[in-house]
């Protein structure tokens, strides 16, 4: 699009014609960050022996998970509840049911699979959650933000070209969105993890658009 900004001055303000033009561009990364929810949860007669019971399997859980290697700063809660379990009619308290949900920070993604055996297996976990994600996603931003520059300086020529004018310098640049497509997070029950589990990682896009205002010389 060939267009004029207003550019001011002490005295007057005049019209400078430009080209603005919008680039994009995507980045593909294979993921180098899982991040793995854990959920534990225990059911009995009353609240207090509901949070008894969860906090001696949460300590065995938590156990396991240190021993794999997992560092204070990448383990931490995301959920904790207390609360009663009614009868089908939903007017009488039948039990009571404490739950809690860990998340854990996993660095090796290509390990995965036999942590989740182990947290689940030996550490009694029995809901499992897994997605993925980059520990540094500003390098990968960093690159599609410069590819996207490139493209929204590639279409700037063409219609420079097209129009019998020299592109200028650029002047103004606006990131207009950065998002991030992980691949699909997995969700899975205790009964359905088994022995070498396998967890596919994937590639994760890292998708920047910009615009780009370019002076006619």
């Amino acid at each position: 699009m060939l267009f004029t900004v207003p550019s001011a001055t002490t005295s007057s303000t005049t019209i400078d014609p430009a080209v603005l033009t919008s680039g994009d561009a995507i980045v593909s990364k294979k993921p180098d960050l899982a991040i793995v929810g854990a959920g534990i949860e225990s059911q009995q007669s009353t609240a207090a022996a509901a949070q008894t019971d969860l906090a001696s399997k949460t300590a065995k859980l938590v156990g396991r998970i240190k021993a794999l290697g997992v560092a204070d700063k990448d383990l931490g809660t995301t959920g904790y509840w207390v609360g009663p379990v009614y009868s089908s009619t939903g007017q009488t308290i039948t039990a009571y049911r404490a739950s809690q949900q860990l998340q854990i920070k996993w660095h090796n993604v290509d390990t995965v699979g036999k942590t989740l055996d182990a947290i689940v297996q030996e550490g009694g976990a029995t809901n499992i959650s897994v997605s993925f994600g980059l520990a540094d996603p500003k390098t990968a931003q960093a690159e599609a933000r410069s590819l996207a520059i490139a493209d929204a300086r590639s279409k700037a020529q063409a219609m420079a070209s097209a129009a019998g004018v020299k592109l200028g310098q650029v002047i103004r640049i606006s990131d207009l969105s950065t998002a991030s497509r992980p691949p699909t997070p997995l969700s899975l029950g205790a009964a359905a993890i088994r022995q070498d589990t396998q967890v596919p990682v994937g590639q994760m896009e890292v998708q920047v658009t910009v615009e780009v205002d370019f002076g006619i010389a």
